[in-house]
């Protein structure tokens, strides 16, 4: 490559080795110069389910859902409907491709798909990602992958089988495909704003996109829970991990590495009630790095507050912030982004797609782990009041949140958490 341009010997070389990799894939006839339908199975029809399904549909040409899964009948009828009512060019589901029950996920990977979504509660994720990556299945999977140490290290199993088959894998941190963040977070690695000495990040808002949904006579335990799956850690992991997790990534992304160490604190100030399930409403915990550098992580769901949803980070020449809308460097280096701004929930599922037409698959799965351990980690010290490192969480940590058995039942909700006297497991 000479002056950005290609030469017709470096094309044939590049070509050569697309060739190559092409014929050693598991899908090297499918998906040909992208003339081919993708067909995709959606496991999870409820909010985000029925989201990440248009999204992926309207990103690409030649992409249809053929099947859909889920716990309940209710769910799933419904997202149907949505989907009919705004996509219905691009659904080809019939009665004999929906699924519902807990074996749901198995029946959609079975059918004939080519990528699968993963939007259940995230308690489900290592689960549901090992059966469909087993299966031959690409991938893409909503945040956050795991609720628990267990279930993080799953997933980076699954990610490496991944890799030797060729399968993509792309999570739903969207903002690793929004072109601000992208080109802010270039700026940083490249020294626009020197050395990283501190940062800070922040998900403190309110909680009306997570209704609590009341408990109905007929409902076992857990019904209910996997019915209001937002406040019960088996599930959702709290909200540190299941909302907070995108910030954390950020700074991952920034930091390229992991925390080395924690300490964090949290509590149930304002949701006290049953329907809250046994989740905190706050946290704030500190990170630190192996170089030093501090991270001050806050979150908080509670409403008549001051908000604030963005990320700072701080250099010895300048200073970089970014949020949902700005991305923005001062100091030496001043630049603010004004360029395009196309959906990032859509370009998500067209970088995926795209990837796996050209035979180079994604494959994010290890660095979305290592988020939501990360944000798994924090919940951990705030909920057993313990400064905990990195390494034992990746390799020690024992904790499995998995329920006895995946039925309709009794399920005891637990305890809410107490610094000082929840175990540390």
């Amino acid at each position: 490559m000479t002056n950005n341009k290609i030469s017709r010997r470096d094309f044939m070389k590049t070509s050569a080795v697309v060739s190559a990799a092409a014929m050693l894939s598991p899908t090297r006839n499918v998906f040909a110069a992208g003339s081919d339908k993708i067909r995709i199975g959606l496991i999870g029809c409820g909010r985000r389910g029925t989201g990440a399904a248009k999204n992926c549909v309207l990103s690409s040409d030649g992409v249809e859902l053929v099947a859909m899964g889920d716990l309940f009948r209710d769910k799933l009828d419904k997202c149907l409907a949505n989907l009919s009512k705004t996509v219905d060019d691009k659904v080809s589901v019939t009665k004999d491709t929906c699924f519902v029950g807990f074996d749901a996920y198995k029946k959609v990977i079975e059918c004939d798909v080519d990528l699968v979504l993963l939007a259940t509660p995230p308690g489900f994720r290592p689960l549901h990602l090992k059966a469909a990556i087993e299966a031959g299945k690409h991938v893409f999977m909503e945040k956050p992958v795991a609720v628990d140490p267990v279930g993080a290290r799953s997933i980076i199993e699954s990610s490496e089988l991944a890799g030797k088959k060729g399968l993509a894998i792309v999570a739903g941190t969207q903002r690793r495909h929004q072109l601000h963040y992208i080109e802010i977070i270039r700026r940083i690695q490249n020294g626009d704003i020197g050395r990283i000495v501190a940062a800070q990040c922040y998900w403190i808002g309110d909680y009306n996109y997570y209704k609590a949904v009341e408990r109905r006579p007929d409902w076992s335990d857990m019904e209910w829970q996997c019915r209001n799956w937002n406040y019960f850690t088996w599930l959702g992991g709290d909200h540190i991990v299941e909302q907070h997790v995108h910030n954390l990534d950020i700074i991952k992304w920034a930091m390229q590495a992991n925390p080395v160490k924690c300490i964090g604190m949290g509590g149930r100030e304002v949701r006290t009630g049953p329907e809250y399930g046994h989740i905190f409403d706050h946290f704030a915990v500190e990170y630190e790095y192996e170089n030093g550098v501090r991270l001050s992580s806050m979150c908080r769901q509670m409403q008549g507050c001051t908000n604030r949803v963005s990320e700072s980070i701080v250099g010895s020449n300048g200073s970089a912030y970014t949020s949902g809308s700005i991305g923005r460097i001062t100091g030496q280096n001043q630049f603010n982004y004004d360029g395009p701004k196309p959906s990032p929930f859509r370009q998500e599922h067209a970088d995926l797609i795209a990837s796996i037409r050209k035979g180079r698959s994604l494959n994010e799965g290890r660095r979305i782990a290592e988020s939501t351990l990360m944000a798994i980690m924090g919940r951990m010290s705030a909920y057993t009041g313990r400064a905990l490192k990195w390494d034992w969480m990746m390799n020690a940590s024992k904790l499995d949140l998995t329920p006895p058995k995946y039925e309709f039942g009794d399920l005891p909700v637990p305890p809410v958490a107490v610094p000082g006297q929840t175990k540390l497991i």
